[in-house]
């Protein structure tokens, strides 16, 4: 997926059409894929008696093939999508600007490691055959592009342009786990571009909605999350800095914390029940010289939310990076990469989750190597393989997928 700066369709229309009215603008991206995959700890079944009764459930690897990630297939959905986008010349050098944009599923694509990220309502799941993606109405002028709608947010777009293998069985999401929002409820902002410089902030308002939580009153402020960026992008030389926080009322109910900070016994541990999930990115890049690309993304995410691993056993914090290097030659393209991510497991005082921290605490190391076949600027096929290995964790798996994407 092209992710620029807030999709850069934003950008597109910074670009003053020669009409007073620019006619709408079809476009979209088909993206699908034959994979297998060899996974391990991953599919949970229920565990059935002798009477036909569920007792329980018990976890069951999975290996064979799939279509476009599905099922229980690792790594990020291939995020096919159509839309519709445009502005309008209003005069004195503004514009008003639009974009209305839907995913398809082109299979069952309701992946375990699939989903599209998102904030808020069910409108960005992949639960339906087609849902919502980056959709707003706005101003841009010489002082800046203002949208509002539902967005990528700044982190999410100030290093998709890094990631060589986004969308596929390898994308940096599914594999290292970099954690990239879409907000529901979005405000943006995107300054001009000066001399290679440009500023990204976003806020995403409550209005009692939670991260798949349930109702929350109390998530009530017009930035109940927040993600800033600032990003340099000259010729080949490409850096990004962004940080995101993601308010702790997004992902708890009105009575009960959804954040895991509870004591084995269900207590709720009060020092925890006020922290955000906040999360900083480095990302650095070297695009396109003579044929090479080599870049490198480092991320940190403190306070994780219960449930961005698994219920209870979800680490305090998580520091993420990852190289990736490519050339391109003629139609072609050889790329690979290798990240890995390390987990510090809660802790207190009192050294109630003592157990509970050395259970979680560790290292995990994903790589990946791919060939890339471009039959024109709109179509491209890839063969790619990847594999995830995992110090603490019942969860390794590989993979390998057959691709073409098609974009209009």
């Amino acid at each position: 997926m092209n992710k620029k700066l807030l999709t850069l369709a934003v950008a597109a229309a910074m670009v003053a059409p020669t009409a007073a009215m620019a006619e709408a603008i079809l476009y979209g991206k088909l993206h699908v894929s034959i994979d297998w995959a060899d996974v391990e700890g991953v599919s949970t079944v229920p565990v059935i008696d002798s009477k036909g009764n569920v007792v329980g459930s018990a976890v069951a690897d999975y290996k064979g093939w799939g279509l476009n990630g599905g099922g229980d297939l690792p790594g990020e959905g291939r995020a096919s999508r159509i839309g519709v986008k445009g502005s309008e010349d209003l005069g004195n050098g503004l514009k008003a600007i639009y974009q209305v944009e839907m995913g398809v599923q082109l299979a069952e694509e309701n992946a375990v490691y699939g989903n599209p990220k998102g904030v808020g309502n069910a409108a960005s799941s992949s639960d339906n055959t087609v849902y919502m993606r980056n959709t707003f109405v706005g101003l841009s002028g010489g002082w800046g592009t203002f949208v509002v709608g539902r967005n990528d947010t700044p982190m999410k777009t100030s290093t998709g342009k890094l990631d060589l293998f986004s969308d596929t069985m390898a994308d940096y999401n599914g594999t290292v786990g970099f954690n990239d929002v879409r907000a529901d409820n979005a405000v943006a902002y995107i300054s001009p571009n000066l001399s290679g410089f440009q500023l990204a902030a976003a806020a995403h308002s409550g209005a009692a909605s939670t991260a798949g939580k349930g109702e929350n009153i109390n998530a009530d402020s017009i930035a109940e999350a927040y993600s800033i960026a600032g990003i340099y992008s000259n010729g080949p030389f490409y850096a990004a800095l962004a940080y995101e926080s993601l308010g702790n009322e997004m992902y708890m109910n009105t009575t009960t914390s959804a954040l895991g900070e509870t004591y084995p016994n269900g207590t709720l541990r009060a020092g925890y029940v006020n922290d955000d999930f906040t999360k900083w990115r480095l990302g650095l890049g070297l695009m396109n010289w003579n044929g090479f690309t080599l870049t490198g993304i480092y991320e940190e995410q403190s306070n994780l939310p219960n449930g961005q691993i698994s219920p209870l056993t979800s680490p305090e914090k998580l520091k993420l990076w990852q190289i990736q290097a490519g050339y391109a030659f003629g139609n072609e393209m050889v790329k690979a990469m290798y990240g890995s991510g390390n987990r510090d497991g809660r802790f207190d005082d009192a050294n109630t989750l003592k157990d509970l921290k050395n259970s979680i605490e560790g290292d995990y190391y994903t790589w990946a190597i791919a060939f890339d076949h471009n039959f024109s600027k709109r179509t491209k096929a890839y063969v790619l393989y990847t594999q995830y290995d995992d110090d603490v964790k019942n969860a390794d798996w590989d993979g390998f997928s057959l691709g073409m994407i098609h974009e209009f």
